[in-house]
């Protein structure tokens, strides 16, 4: 761990480290938003179940699956999360950091697939059932025309896609019926499509899943140490200090917060209120529709309310309807903000999602898990920015890393804004290495 005190060491270096003949290393997919009591005890097990040497995070930049800034910038918490117990952090794309289940799955598995050295990965689910998930992921993928019939049946009725998808389970696979509870829960979604994911790819990591401790995903309400990030966010929010979280954080990470409260976080919607507005009032296209997870219906509605707009939250809970949920509302507005298109993600899907494996941090320690993925994967792995671009071959590669950058300018205005610090450029960022 880094003293009391000193700052990591966020200069450059080269990954130069002999490759161990035998290595085991586990994935982890996640956001830390903010990192607690929780993502520890998953961090400890996932290295247990897998009896692996190196864990490496996959996690979202500076917006994360919920439509929202992340409360807390991605260097203060990859900082959190290497002092915990991971070893290298890398960033997740915009593109699925903020998306649905099935996309931010696909993009975070594509990634860790493709670094050429995980041998599994590990997720919290409320059922801690492998085999079940398991079993649920092969029906959906085995998808048969009646599925289909009755999926799209159901979608044109006006249902949801998740009623509509249980229903169709519900009436072309009975025998499945016993398992469909477990779809009501977010990190059992979240792992079916982490496993599906990987059974598309023909994978060779393995998954496993730990059991999440304490609190309901969705609970804003503090239940001892494991509590859900959505109540410690809320926490900070109502109170505004943060001694009332301080047995839900680790202690290492809960100094971390207290050097950098009302420096650098919190960060909340309301703070990109005024970006939002000023993007959706110059806008000139007549329609909505070509951004990402925008259909027409919803364009619309957007355009009709546009005029009565007064924040970023109040302004999502005007436009939710029956069949759009609040966070979809949300992750809609944040594609527009973000410029995040719908042609795009077509574009990035068709080339297998990922282009460069962007590294935010790293333990020493780890430098022969830097060298092992540079020796074994088929991506450029991405330490600064200065010259990046350069090592990525595609056009579609270097679009998606000039809009990864975009979004954390977007993201370092409104915290430079808020607490009236000095504006980070990203292209002066470096990776958080700690000893």
């Amino acid at each position: 761990m880094v003293p009391a005190g000193r700052r990591p060491d966020h200069s450059s270096q080269k990954f130069i480290g002999k490759v161990p003949e035998t290595m085991k290393t586990v994935g982890i997919i996640a956001e830390y938003n903010p990192f607690h009591n929780g993502h520890a005890f998953q961090l400890k097990k996932a290295r247990e179940m897998a009896g692996a040497d190196y864990a490496i995070v996959i996690m979202s930049g500076n917006f994360v699956q919920r439509g929202l800034p992340a409360i807390m910038e991605k260097s203060l918490r990859t900082e959190a999360a290497l002092l915990c117990g991971a070893d290298l952090v890398i960033e997740l794309p915009v593109h699925y950091a903020t998306a649905s289940a099935e996309y931010f799955a696909s993009g975070a598995v594509s990634l860790l697939d493709r670094l050429g050295i995980t041998d599994a990965l590990c997720f919290g689910s409320e059922c801690g059932d492998i085999v079940a998930l398991a079993e649920l992921a092969d029906a959906f993928l085995s998808e048969d025309e009646l599925f289909r019939a009755a999926l799209k049946k159901r979608l044109k009725e006006g249902c949801s896609y998740p009623q509509a998808r249980n229903d169709a389970l519900l009436e072309t696979a009975p025998e499945l019926v016993p398992l469909l509870p477990l779809l009501s829960q977010p990190n059992n979604i979240l792992g079916l499509e982490y496993i599906k994911a990987l059974k598309r790819r023909k994978s060779h990591i393995r998954p496993c899943t730990v059991v999440r401790m304490g609190a309901d995903y969705h609970s804003g309400e503090l239940n001892g140490a494991f509590s859900s990030a959505l109540s410690i966010r809320e926490a900070m929010a109502a109170k505004k200090e943060l001694h009332t979280i301080k047995e839900q954080i680790p202690p290492a990470v809960h100094a971390l917060m207290k050097r950098h409260f009302q420096k650098d976080f919190p960060v909340f919607s309301e703070d990109l209120s005024p970006l939002l507005a000023y993007k959706l009032l110059q806008e000139e296209a007549p329609d909505f529709n070509r951004y990402f997870d925008i259909d027409s219906a919803f364009s619309d509605r957007l355009k009709k309310c546009l005029p009565d707009y007064g924040d970023y939250a109040s302004f999502c809970e005007k436009l939710k309807t029956k069949n759009r949920t609040l966070t979809g509302v949300s992750r809609g507005l944040l594609h527009i903000l973000l410029n995040i298109y719908q042609a795009d993600i077509d574009a990035f899907r068709q080339d297998d999602y990922v282009y460069y494996a962007r590294i935010l941090g790293f333990r020493k320690e780890a430098v022969p898990l830097l060298s092992a993925i540079k020796s074994k994967s088929n991506l450029p792995l991405l330490s600064k920015l200065a010259d990046a671009e350069d090592s990525i071959p595609s056009e579609n590669g270097r679009k998606m890393l000039r809009q990864d950058i975009q979004a954390s300018h977007i993201y370092a205005l409104s915290v430079s804004h808020k607490f009236h610090r000095d504006f980070r450029n990203e292209y002066r960022n470096s990776p958080v290495i700690m000893p």
